[in-house]
């Protein structure tokens, strides 16, 4: 009798390990996003009668899970203004109206092609600090170059991914296109506007873009 009843219970329990894995197999990951956003406006305000200039401003604030702008004081991810693209994660660096960091944002600079960024190295990533940025400003040391008199323009570098770890600990990847009001930088006052390609990974855990 003590034997039936232990190969009975045995019989269950392999049912519901077989059970719980049918369901957990056939649970459908979210589908990885890939969209494009145009004329993002970051503009800021530059003071140049200190040493060196100070810059001020809002920053813009962006969600990768929904895709938009935000106000939110906790749900975004990256925030843009001038040239300059923080990360909700870390610690503030000191300058005017940056945002609080309450998430566990991270970012890092991939020397490639987008296409070619399959998957994150989480080793890598870094957060925003009193020292620095986790994409670093200024020219030739993040993701633009600055080409100097007499165009003063700002030109997205070849080769640099943004890979960036949400405020939740998902995923996304950032090529920037342009820095200029649809494409058109012969007018300084469309300086500021961002468009980008982004891939995002909605899944939880899961590191790749594919």
């Amino acid at each position: 009798m003590r034997t039936f009843k232990t190969l009975t219970l045995v019989a269950i329990a392999i049912l519901g390990f077989t059970s719980c894995s049918d369901d957990d197999d056939s649970m459908p990951l979210l589908v990885v996003e890939s969209e494009q956003v145009i004329n993002l406006h970051a503009p800021q305000t530059t003071d140049f009668t200190t040493n060196p200039p100070t810059t001020a401003g809002d920053f813009v604030k962006f969600d990768f899970s929904t895709g938009t702008i935000t106000t939110s004081e906790t749900d975004w991810d990256i925030a843009f203004r001038g040239t300059t693209i923080l990360v909700n994660g870390g610690a503030t660096s000191g300058i005017a109206e940056e945002p609080t960091r309450t998430g566990n944002a991270g970012a890092y600079i991939e020397n490639s092609t987008f296409a070619n960024v399959t998957a994150v190295t989480e080793t890598s990533f870094t957060q925003d600090s009193t020292t620095g940025f986790a994409i670093p400003s200024g020219s030739g040391n993040g993701w633009y170059t600055y080409a100097g008199p007499p165009t003063h323009l700002i030109n997205p570098t070849a080769g640099k991914v943004l890979v960036f770890r949400t405020a939740d600990n998902k995923y996304a990847k950032v090529e920037i296109l342009n820095y200029y009001k649809d494409n058109d930088s012969s007018n300084p006052d469309n300086s500021r506007y961002f468009t980008f390609n982004y891939v995002y990974q909605p899944n939880d855990g899961v590191t790749t873009f594919e």
